[in-house]
């Protein structure tokens, strides 16, 4: 490939779906599915660009929450978003409509294979330069023996059967990547052609999300073989903020007989405050509130800042970091509604509270913590903190 051609990541993904409804965002392992095949390409440094192509405003909306550098979307045509309609068709759609060059490279990825990663990717590209083929798939060695319905079997002799260890085994493709140049897509209407290249991935990546049963295997799958050793790093950890209505407290607003307003706070929580205040670690409330009940409930566990009535919890945050010659990445913060939104895209550490807004659940990397707001969750986000010093 020339180095002057651009590598574009193109992933087709509709709101149709007869066995699992809207399953391209369905929640997969913390995080929309389709985020695991976003994230594969927006972290590959061979990508240049990634079209998520989707005729679903909900998916629009989802993608839109991952804030990924590399990413647009493009409106597909309704016409080529049904049942039966092809992934070619929609791919000659976007290209008919985003010219490229013939000799840049068309990466078709499934979302519905969420073990792709960032070095898949790049090896894929790289064995399709180094092969000298013109398209490449991947696909997953499966040492099954198969037989035809007519009773013959299709790749072995039942007569001399070989052990596992001994069989060489068959290439199955398993839909996560696809890569090919625009012209031959173009010339062929195909997401392959010519001499084909085969990049292999474990067996395990053989399997596809198609029904409700697929998400217990696979979540299994992609938590003990994948996201096992990518523990987040909480050590660079060194002020942790904080929202309050649904963080600090439950969300309850309790009014007395005579119009008193109450909030419920938690003691772990207020003892939290100061097990960070021992380990050296600042500690801000954020709300978009202003009562007295916050003012005095922060004077009597210390924190280090307050700021109340704030619409715009990001620059708090970066004015905050600034007198204190911090930076975002050294951020922790939790929050639990829309409003919490910016910063939580911002902090080196987003956590929300198990009944936080979806909306906010999806935020990318965020913690989805097991404590709701008002029993512990500030705590738990304490004790990772702490215990990564």
């Amino acid at each position: 490939m020339n180095k002057t051609a651009k590598v574009i990541g193109f992933i087709p993904v509709r709101c149709g779906s007869k066995s699992i409804p809207l399953k391209n965002i369905k929640e997969f392992c913390g995080k929309p599915l389709l985020f695991w095949s976003v994230q594969a390409l927006q972290e590959s440094a061979s990508v240049d660009v990634v079209y998520v192509a989707t005729d679903c405003k909900e998916i629009m909306d989802c993608v839109k929450t991952f804030n990924f550098s590399k990413v647009k979307l493009y409106e597909r045509d309704s016409l080529n978003a049904q049942d039966r309609s092809s992934t070619e068709s929609v791919m000659m759609e976007f290209l008919s409509k985003h010219p490229q060059a013939n000799n840049d490279l068309f990466l078709l990825v499934q979302a519905t294979n969420p073990f792709l990663t960032s070095v898949n990717v790049n090896e894929a590209i790289a064995l399709l330069q180094s092969s000298k083929a013109d398209s490449l798939l991947s696909c997953c060695l499966s040492k099954r023996f198969f037989w035809n319905k007519d009773g013959t079997p299709l790749n072995y002799d039942f007569r001399k059967r070989l052990r596992r260890q001994d069989y060489q085994g068959l290439f199955m493709e398993n839909g996560a990547l696809y890569v090919n140049t625009v012209g031959n897509v173009l010339r062929d209407q195909n997401r392959l052609s010519g001499s084909i290249a085969v990049y292999e991935m474990e067996e395990f990546t053989g399997y596809e999300l198609d029904e409700p049963h697929d998400w217990v295997i696979c979540e299994s799958l992609m938590n003990e073989l994948i996201l096992k050793d990518k523990a987040p790093d909480y050590s660079n950890i060194k002020i942790v903020m904080t929202d309050v209505d649904g963080v600090l407290t439950d969300a309850g607003m309790y009014y007395g007989e005579h119009g008193e307003e109450y909030k419920k706070f938690n003691t772990q929580d207020g003892r939290g405050f100061e097990i960070l205040r021992m380990n050296g670690i600042k500690t801000a409330i954020i709300t978009s509130e202003n009562t007295s009940i916050v003012e005095r409930r922060a004077k009597k566990i210390k924190a280090d800042f307050l700021y109340q009535g704030v619409q715009d919890k990001l620059s708090i945050a970066k004015e905050i970091c600034t007198l204190c010659g911090f930076t975002l990445d050294q951020v922790a913060y939790i929050g639990d509604d829309v409003n919490d939104l910016d910063l939580l895209l911002n902090a080196g550490l987003a956590a929300c509270p198990a009944n936080a807004v979806e909306k906010i659940k999806s935020v990318p990397k965020i913690l989805k913590l097991q404590s709701q707001g008002g029993e512990g969750a500030f705590r738990e986000v304490v004790n990772m903190v702490c215990r990564a010093k």
